[in-house]
């Protein structure tokens, strides 16, 4: 049976961690639920609306937490974010492991900004150093990098204050248990290499969900193949299937690697084999490819790992182009901008399945992003518990049963990172 987008999210709905009922607004593509400009321009009202409205939980906090000091900690190859108020509260966050290429970045140009700023204001602040103080000069990872770092810091902060999660400050907890896929790489390899790495990454894992990589490497690849790469998607496909059956939901990615053409040949294959969605099929602002692509086939198209703007999730939702919104949650610039491509997903029946980067504590920032959203995805993304961070989680053991885990449910980012190594960390200045 193929697979399609009413089944795909019906399946969310009915089997996945969200309780509140969806709209099946991104299933009536076939029925031509877009006839005209104007009601494009509608939805597109519609979601700058849901941009504009505050997220974190103001009420919260009686007085003003002005934010004293944002330090940057180096240790080796590790970088921390501490974040202190001038009541002597304090947030620490776990950098992307990019942080030793955008450091200046963070300690010239986004650090500064926060300083003397009432915490409280978080979703304003977010939107000044973003629209009217470095857009126009910095972009993408570059600054959704250090953004998400000195964000997460002060969330943990303004957890320990409020004695909640980082979750409960910005909205309603609707899943404490995070469901993943086990997510593989690989595609670099001849063809057998390439699936015993497979069975050997989900074997570790008590999983029913795997995410393949197609195609080779990146866009603009497609004149590069090692031996035995030419054809290989083509046989990687049903040979993953074939092994492990129609329990496991399968999910596939090219980032970006196809041209529509290319994208939609392949598109047929992984609905032949019952995937349940086809994540960037060409390049991620392609964004009329990418509707030509969704308008073509009928498996759910996931999008916007590298994207880095509001306005491209806009155009993408309003036109109907994409199924599946995928905000990374380091590129992106944090939670609460993660967490508003959600609202927006959901106002017109979506699925939020945010893209993780990095080691660290990526998981469970991204588990505490997950929680606060009804329309999160059947499965979310994991890398394995690989860290250099050394630390404690009271509320939740942190490991997969039953292909889930627990969401950390203490103050914060609910863990607790050894204090005798965060002083090996010393100051990076400029």
């Amino acid at each position: 049976m193929k697979t399609n987008r009413r089944k795909f999210i019906s399946s969310a709905l009915a089997g996945g961690i969200a309780t509140a009922a969806v709209p099946f607004s991104s299933c009536n593509r076939e029925a031509g639920a877009l006839n005209t400009q104007n009601d494009i321009d509608s939805r597109d009202e519609r979601l700058k609306e849901i941009i504009k409205k505050p997220l974190l939980k103001k009420e919260l906090f009686s007085s003003p937490v002005i934010i004293e000091s944002v330090e940057l900690l180096k240790y080796e190859n590790s970088y921390l974010c501490r974040v202190r108020s001038i009541d002597g509260a304090e947030g620490i966050s776990v950098a992307h492991g990019d942080m030793n290429v955008f450091y200046p970045i963070f300690i010239n140009r986004v650090q500064p900004f926060f300083i003397g700023k009432d915490a409280r204001d978080l979703d304003l602040i977010l939107e000044r150093i973003l629209f009217f103080r470095l857009n126009f000069r910095l972009n993408g990872i570059a600054l959704g990098i250090p953004l998400a770092t000195v964000e997460f810091a002060v969330l943990d902060m303004l957890g320990h204050i409020a004695n909640k999660s980082m979750g409960q400050l910005v909205g309603e907890i609707h899943n404490r248990e995070v469901p993943f896929y086990v997510a593989t790489e690989f595609r670099e390899l001849p063809l057998e290499e390439h699936f015993a790495r497979i069975r050997d990454a989900v074997a570790q894992y008590d999983v029913n969900a795997l995410k393949i990589k197609i195609g080779y490497m990146h866009y603009g690849t497609t004149d590069i193949h090692y031996a035995g790469l030419p054809g290989k998607s083509e046989k990687l496909i049903p040979l993953v299937r074939e092994h492990y059956g129609d329990d496991m939901y399968l999910y596939a990615d090219s980032n970006g690697y196809y041209d529509a053409e290319g994208a939609v040949k392949i598109g047929r294959l992984l609905e032949e084999y019952n995937y349940s969605y086809f994540e960037e099929p060409v390049m991620f602002d392609h964004f009329e490819e990418i509707k030509k692509v969704s308008d073509t086939l009928s498996i759910p198209i996931a999008n916007g790992e590298q994207d880095h703007s509001f306005t491209n999730f806009r155009w993408l939702i309003a036109n109907d182009a994409i199924d599946v919104v995928q905000p990374d949650n380091y590129y992106f610039g944090g939670m609460i901008r993660s967490v508003k491509v959600a609202r927006m997903a959901e106002a017109f029946g979506k699925t939020f399945i945010p893209h993780m980067s990095g080691g660290g504590l990526g998981y469970i920032y991204n588990s505490h992003i997950v929680s606060v959203c009804p329309n999160a995805g059947l499965h979310h993304e994991f890398k394995g518990f690989g860290t250099h961070v050394p630390f404690e989680c009271p509320t939740s053991p942190l490991k997969i049963v039953d292909g889930k885990i627990k969401v950390p449910s203490g103050p914060g980012t609910g863990v607790l990172i050894d204090p005798e190594f965060i002083k090996k960390h010393r100051l990076l200045t400029a």
